[in-house]
């Protein structure tokens, strides 16, 4: 560290207090540069670390520019070169309310990837805010369904833009990443809306079925039947499920289902973003 010598050379009136001096001013210079050294071994330490995190995004945007998959205007998966036709998407609404975790640690457990689209009214406490940063650093993807749930066509373009922005700025605060995903509720899309969330670097999606909001199918048994063998299930079909507890019981049965028909399940990753 720099030495400030108070009295400089009035005090060194001696050879001995010369020496001191010339002494002092040394040890000064031999500390800084000490100081110096760290300072480098620290920066040197350290760049490995960054070197690696601006490798891993570099990577991801590698993988989003090597697309297997793009969304078709009715929302379908569709592969793009010689990709497997013969595909599903799971994707889950409404989260994180009650049982998005545990839909998470069925679907990982089987090593099943999905797309969780959040609302940000549930993204106010900080247990729910805790439940999403699990889900993404379990590797699933993120989807925006804005803040409120409210159907976009009966909004003005700038309380769609509070809508869909407002949840951007929620997931990336929490993931440090901002939503991949853009799904309108009722799936009532506006051309604003879809416009504005492809300019935010999101994939607009709908859906090509889902049941678990109606009565018949709130049970896991129910639920799982239809999910598996309706006669909408087709390659590229994109289920619509939400955060709820009949849900959460059937999703191994309805993993295994779409197996057993000789289905894969698509990685969101793999799907193209707007450009």
């Amino acid at each position: 560290m720099k030495q400030f010598l108070l009295f400089p050379m009035l005090l060194c009136l001696s050879g001995v207090l010369i020496s001191g001096c010339a002494s002092s001013e040394q040890a000064g210079n031999e500390a800084e540069q000490t100081e110096t050294r760290a300072s480098t071994s620290v920066d040197q330490e350290q760049a490995p670390e960054k070197e690696q995190t601006e490798e891993a995004q570099e990577n991801k945007q590698e993988e989003h520019q090597e697309a297997q998959y793009k969304v078709s205007e009715v929302s379908s998966i569709v592969p793009l070169d010689d990709a497997e036709p013969q595909v599903a998407l799971l994707t889950f609404d409404d989260a994180p309310d009650k049982h998005a975790l545990e839909i998470a640690k069925s679907l990982k457990e089987a090593d099943a990837p999905a797309i969780f689209f959040v609302n940000g009214h549930f993204l106010t406490t900080d247990d729910a805010k805790d439940t999403l940063k699990k889900i993404h650093d379990m590797g699933f993807a993120v989807g925006n369904h804005t803040y409120s749930h409210a159907n976009l066509n009966d909004l003005t373009e700038e309380e769609i833009k509070e809508e869909i922005l407002e949840v951007d700025e929620q997931v990336e605060e929490i993931t440090g990443e901002k939503p991949a995903f853009f799904r309108a509720p009722f799936g009532e899309n506006t051309d604003y809306s879809r416009q504005l969330a492809e300019d935010e670097g999101m994939t607009v999606m709908n859906w090509t079925y889902g049941y678990d909001w109606e009565s018949q199918y709130q049970n896991s048994a129910a639920l799982a039947d239809i999910m598996v063998n309706t006669e909408l299930l087709g390659n590229g079909a994109n289920l619509l499920m939400h955060d709820r507890e009949w849900t959460a019981s059937a999703i191994p049965d309805i993993v295994n289902g779409l197996r057993a028909k000789g289905y894969q399940l698509v990685d969101p990753d793999t799907i193209e973003r707007p450009s």
